[in-house]
């Protein structure tokens, strides 16, 4: 329908959305460095505008096709509009139901805690309780640490080197990357770092499982020793595989120590799955690799189904604090749990977890095929369809264990490369090094394998721009 518009003239909606459809990448680009903050990222690494979107593939403002290996940061599980997440929030907006309900309860926000709760491993689940936070999953974390200190009324935090928890203060105090702290000055007090388990670059120099098993002797040490200089914490908080970090898996054995050391001494231990739950490592939760059970759970990303929500599941002994002592607007998003709901429903319907695992095996069998035919790839790595590939140079001096620098300046030529050749990929890691694949958990073996094939294209082409002699190096 026509509206009158301010100025008097006459525009339908489609015409409108033709005009921006019209556009190229050049002129949104131009248009969105000019207007937006310069703490924007994405753009800066790959400059496309995208105006199409279905399942694992996106369209350009020129035309250009693109598998998307990038997903939302883990978020579209089940990529881009899939239909019964279309459906889903189609349902809620034709219903008459809030859109917005802060934490009064709806029947759509009952189906969605039956839904997440039924995800979970039972014997968790029954003795659970969940609070609704803000949009992302920083918010939750926030939450998680306000939790865990309200419970043991202790104040100091333990996180771990590499680890990545967000963007806001207390999240960005227990994450390891420096860069965004270096202008910010005073972030929550009492974050204490650990070793993380990195095989490649062990912190000890040792690798393998004896490098593993000294990390967490030091963490039990450090927990005992009465001259330590830190403090009992109210928790600990770990991601099972580091995503932001470089796509890094803890040891099983480690995250079993890790829950014995901290059950022992009754701290409270906060497994962040906000990138890695719901599917993404082959399992529904990465913490059921290693068969333990945490104290809290921190979920996003793809929890919401493509939607801003973020929610921690917790012990019920932690629900110590007061009314009103965790809130936020926008945590009762209605559209969001009904599109949770519905991708997680379909995720288990479909058993798309066992096909993360195996789709996933696929990805790093081709990926080590590269590996061996080129002097790039140090290692792959990863769990299920969260895998990363960390780039060296292999022409410098390598340490004690034989893993050579990082090479950050070749991991973002492999990266424009791939981008040309039509798939986007994110780098992460220590000095942007690790290539990082995250497609949606729907994609097939085909698209596996031409993802796979556009990588071994670009990183040849990446090695020849950069003059890397080729051949194998091992």
């Amino acid at each position: 329908m026509p509206r009158q518009l301010r100025t008097g003239r006459l525009e339908t909606i489609p015409q409108r959305r033709k005009v921006y459809m019209t556009k190229g990448n050049a002129i949104y680009l131009e248009s969105q460095q000019r207007r937006e903050s310069n703490a924007r990222t994405y753009p800066r690494k790959l400059p496309i505008a995208i105006i199409e979107a279905r399942g694992v593939q996106v369209k350009d403002a020129d035309g250009r096709m693109y598998y998307d290996c990038l997903a939302g940061a883990g978020t579209l599980a089940l990529g881009h509009n899939h239909p019964v997440v279309v459906e889903a929030m189609k349902d809620v907006l034709n219903s008459g139901m809030p859109l917005l309900t802060l934490d009064l309860t709806t029947p759509v926000k009952e189906r969605f805690v039956d839904e997440l709760f039924e995800a979970l491993p039972s014997e968790f689940a029954g003795k659970a309780r969940i609070q609704f936070c803000g949009p992302s999953g920083a918010d939750a974390v926030e939450a998680a640490v306000k939790l865990v200190k309200t419970a043991t009324g202790r104040s100091v935090m333990m996180s771990f080197h590499g680890g990545y928890h967000g963007m806001t203060g207390g999240a960005l105090s227990l994450t390891g990357n420096l860069q965004p702290k270096r202008q910010v000055g005073t972030l929550m007090p009492g974050a204490h770092f650990l070793p993380y388990p990195y095989d490649y670059r062990c912190p000890f120099g040792i690798g393998g499982e004896e490098g593993h098993q000294v990390g967490s002797r030091y963490i039990e040490h450090l927990l005992d020793d009465p001259e330590s200089g830190v403090l009992p914490p109210a928790g600990m908080i770990m991601e099972l595989v580091q995503g932001e970090g470089g796509v890094i898996p803890a040891p099983d054995a480690w995250a079993r120590e890790i829950r014995r050391i901290t059950g022992e001494r009754e701290i409270p231990l906060i497994i962040d799955e906000v990138q890695t739950g719901i599917g993404r490592t082959g399992r529904m939760f990465a913490f059921e690799h290693a068969g333990i059970q945490p104290d809290v759970i921190v979920i996003s990303k793809a929890v919401g189904g493509s939607l801003p929500l973020s929610v921690i599941v917790y012990r019920e002994e932690l629900d110590r604090w007061e009314p009103g002592a965790h809130a936020g607007t926008f945590r009762g998003n209605q559209l969001a749990m009904a599109a949770g709901t519905a991708s997680l429903r379909f995720i288990r319907e479909e058993r798309l977890v066992e096909h993360a695992a195996r789709v996933g095996q696929r990805l790093v069998k081709h990926l080590e095929q590269t590996r061996s035919a080129v002097n790039c790839i140090g290692q792959v790595r990863g769990r299920g369809l969260m895998i990363g590939a960390e780039i060296i140079d292999h022409e410098r001096a390598s340490d004690r264990l034989g893993s050579y620098p990082a090479y950050s300046e070749l991991a973002r030529e492999i990266q424009r490369q791939c981008l040309k050749r039509g798939l986007i990929l994110e780098l992460g890691g220590r000095h942007g090094s690790v290539v990082r694949f995250l497609p949606p958990l729907i994609v097939t073996e085909e698209e596996i394998d031409r993802i796979a094939e556009i990588f071994h294209e670009a990183v040849l082409a990446a090695e020849r721009h950069n003059r890397i002699p080729q051949g194998v190096f091992r």
